[in-house]
């Protein structure tokens, strides 16, 4: 299924597309209202069989392309892609489990599914190439890091509260694999609130920048941009951040940009989205608290959208103007 947020009427030279997609999918013809900022847009879906249908969008194009993917929550958010579409870039919001016909839970990670996507979006009218950019945040942050390190055409990637390591799905791409770091659930805590605290439940990480469960960023074509919670409850996304860096250079890379960003919890948002303190936790299916404290997460926010713009524009091109 695609479905592609464009411009609508006399604002088609004032936003360009969002697109979602899932690979291999055809979908019930349907069309639903959507808007991005700065512009007035509808979504239309479309059947497509293959990545290698292009897409027929109004606008002047084409736009630089973006990939964007969230976490173990599952399902197709759409609203961080038609953000991105209204600041001038093409963007892509992968589903990848639960949504429609995908698997409610997954086992296992094969890059081969997020390769066609890459393989569709490069061949798209609208999509300016060379490379594609990728957006992840948590889960999804360490499967763009995946990307970007095993495909080709990937020309920036950011990760918020990524952790650069497989955690507890094994990642497979033809015959390479990434063994899991794993966790210990006896390391949970509950928080003063009654809600359950899993920052340290994940196995120690032996070997540091070496572990063979980290994923091999020093293999990625393009610039790495981390965004980093200090608060962070999920995971320690600084340290791990850390440890990253400390890869990228000790196989001759340059040291990546690490925006931290003190009192921020796990799900950093758009600008202006009130901040999720706590939810339930997909995998555990207990409620968890995620870190962060009101006012320092909203304006790590509003700062971290900024930054991910300008990264993007610098490294992808610059985008039409809207």
């Amino acid at each position: 299924m695609a479905t592609t947020l464009t411009p609508s009427g006399s604002w088609a030279a004032r936003c360009t597309s969002a697109t979602s997609w899932r690979p291999g999918c055809g979908a019930s013809p349907c069309a639903r209202a959507g808007c991005a900022p700065r512009s007035s847009c509808r979504r239309i879906t479309f059947q497509t069989s293959l990545p290698s249908s292009p897409v027929a969008s109004p606008g002047p194009g084409p736009f630089p392309g973006i990939i964007d993917i969230f976490g173990v929550g599952g399902a197709l958010l759409e609203y961080r892609a038609s953000l991105l579409a209204g600041h001038g870039f093409a963007t892509l919001a992968l589903a990848y489990c639960d949504f429609e016909d995908l698997p409610k839970k997954f086992d296992t990670i094969h890059l081969d599914y997020f390769e066609e996507a890459l393989c569709y979006m490069l061949q798209h009218t609208q999509v300016k190439g060379p490379g594609i950019g990728l957006l992840g945040i948590s889960l999804g942050a360490d499967i763009c890091l995946s990307m970007a390190s095993f495909l080709k055409n990937i020309s920036a990637t950011v990760s918020i509260n990524g952790s650069g390591f497989n955690g507890n799905k094994a990642i497979y791409y033809k015959e390479n694999s990434i063994p899991p770091l794993g966790h210990d659930l006896r390391r949970m805590k509950v928080a003063f609130s009654g809600l359950l605290d899993i920052v340290d439940i994940r196995n120690d990480i032996v070997g540091g920048c070496e572990n063979p469960c980290m994923i091999p960023i020093e293999k990625a074509q393009g610039p790495i941009l981390f965004i980093v919670g200090q608060d962070d409850h999920n995971w320690r996304s600084e340290l791990y951040a850390q440890i990253a860096s400390e890869r990228l250079q000790a196989h001759g890379k340059e040291k990546p940009q690490i925006i931290s960003y003190p009192g921020t919890g796990h799900y950093i948002e758009p600008p202006y989205f009130p901040m999720c303190p706590a939810s339930l936790h997909k995998l555990l299916d207990k409620p968890v608290i995620w870190g962060g404290e009101p006012r320092a997460h909203s304006k790590a926010q509003v700062d971290a959208w900024k930054q991910i713009l300008t990264f993007f524009t610098k490294h992808l091109g610059a985008c039409p103007k809207l």
